[in-house]
């Protein structure tokens, strides 16, 4: 792979990064510390929705990226054929 191709892989990889970090960030630090008061307004199950970030959906939400992330890296790969057999 040239100069130039890794170095749109690595700034493709970087950006892909740097977005699912800031969705993480926002959803566990956003919604289950700062907006916790104004999402705990809106029940489920009887749980304020901030309570519940804080629980449960920073949790979930980083799973779904974890999954998401490989999924991208995936076809990043494959685009600058450094995929796998």
């Amino acid at each position: 792979m040239s100069t130039q191709a890794q170095q749109a892989y690595w700034k493709e990889n970087l950006r892909l990064l740097a977005i699912s970090l800031v969705i993480w960030f926002i959803v566990s630090y956003g919604f289950g510390i700062l907006l916790v008061d104004q999402l705990n307004q809106i029940k489920i199950a009887g749980f304020g929705l901030g309570f519940w970030f804080a629980q449960q959906g920073s949790i979930y939400v980083f799973l779904i990226l974890i999954f998401y992330y490989a999924w991208r890296m995936n076809k990043l790969d494959r685009k600058y054929d450094v995929h796998e057999d």
